[in-house]
């Protein structure tokens, strides 16, 4: 069984003038978060379903409410960022010089030796994309090769072209 919430007097006091003097709907949903567990002895797996959120919020709120009664700053919480990133940025960056040596030296990048050693780096299998969002999270672009072959015969092409005989093509009727 779960331990029980700490509550003391203070924070049931903030908790109730909360509830009659509501500022926001997340005000009042806060204080329900502490009000209900320990006027009605509920868990907070019970409150959390009544109040349509996750067990994590409503020990979350419950903390807020017990840093406001300590007179602690209470901070936002910034729900962003990267929590399930493989490296940090300037690690990816590191583990990326190489591969930028090895493109200025005039060498084709392709995706499966990169994600090859960033698996071998991490000693654990990876997605392919996450190579692929780590890429463009460094800028680095799909370039495409020229429509033309490096080895082409411009001339002789030129030439097929004028001779080349159009059998699919329908002659034009002219209407005047």
């Amino acid at each position: 069984m779960a331990r029980p919430a700490k509550v003391n007097k203070q924070m049931v006091a903030l908790a109730q003038q909360m509830v009659k003097e509501p500022k926001t709907a997340h005000e009042l949903r806060a204080s329900l978060r502490v009000l209900l567990p320990h006027t009605k002895g509920i868990t907070d797996a019970e409150t959390a379903k009544m109040l349509g959120v996750g067990m994590r919020t409503v020990g979350s709120m419950r903390k807020n409410i017990r840093d406001k009664t300590e007179g602690k700053a209470t901070t936002k919480g910034s729900w962003g960022g990267r929590r399930r990133q493989t490296l940090c940025v300037q690690e990816e960056q590191k583990f990326l010089q190489t591969w930028i040596d090895k493109a200025e030296k005039g060498g084709v990048l392709v995706v499966p030796p990169i994600h090859a050693a960033l698996e071998k780096k991490l000693g654990r299998s990876i997605a392919a994309s996450t190579v692929y969002r780590m890429l463009a999270r460094h800028g680095w672009r799909k370039i495409e090769p020229d429509t033309s072959h490096p080895k082409g015969n411009m001339q002789a092409q030129e030439e097929f072209k004028k001779n080349f005989q159009r059998y699919w093509q329908k002659p034009q009727n002219k209407t005047s």
